[in-house]
């Protein structure tokens, strides 16, 4: 991943709709889920949500497939993936100097909102 298209992919998620959008089809995974059904979820007009789920798309985060009359969006997870490989690259010095402390567990990293533990 290049630095502007991880610029591009951070910027789009620094936004709570945008940002739960995301999760949401995170969650979701592959099969992703009809524009209709996140509006529902997340509680947003339709106009507001398809702003949104452009910009994500913008950034290359989501897929979308038309089924019947549905648009169906998806986590693009090779995108999430290389993101993420992109943040992590030089962790520790990277290669034989990365130590466990450089890749926390799921539970150890703390939800907003709430201690860690």
């Amino acid at each position: 991943m290049q630095p502007t298209q991880a610029i591009a992919a951070l910027g789009a998620l620094a936004h709570d709709t945008r940002l739960a959008a995301f999760r949401l089809l995170v969650e979701r995974g592959p099969a992703g889920l009809p524009a209709g059904a996140i509006a529902q979820t997340l509680e947003l007009a339709p106009s507001s949500l398809t702003f949104h789920l452009q910009h994500l798309m913008r950034a290359g985060l989501l897929t979308q497939r038309r089924a019947s009359r549905q648009l169906i969006y998806a986590a693009d997870f090779a995108v999430m993936h290389a993101l993420l490989a992109y943040l992590t690259d030089n962790c520790c010095g990277r290669g034989m100097l990365a130590s466990a402390a450089c890749f926390p567990s799921v539970e150890s990293v703390a939800t907003p909102g709430q201690g860690a533990g």
